[in-house]
């Protein structure tokens, strides 16, 4: 596998799992008892955007290397995606 689909693969998997992990232990303002003036009550109190940034990279890490191990023991190909998907004809 190219390096440059590797990093795509890597890039937009990243991105699935941010959005996946974003909402875990987020509470709003008003559940905090502060709500500053001029904020919506809904939003998050204390984010810890550094601290999903890093679990996002470990799961990521996790899921990209065992799809390059299944790349590489030839139990899964990209091919069959392209075909799987129709972007390729049989």
């Amino acid at each position: 596998m190219p390096w440059t689909t590797f990093a795509a693969i890597y890039f937009v998997t990243w991105w699935i799992v941010l959005f996946a992990v974003l909402p875990f232990g987020v509470r709003a303002q008003h559940e905090h008892g502060e709500v500053p003036p001029g904020t919506d009550p809904g939003a998050p109190a204390a984010p810890a955007l550094l601290a999903k940034a890093g679990w996002t990279t470990v799961v990521t890490t996790v899921l990209v290397a065992a799809f390059w191990a299944a790349h590489a023991a030839r139990l899964v190909d990209l091919e069959q995606f392209a075909t799987l998907w129709g972007l390729f004809p049989r």
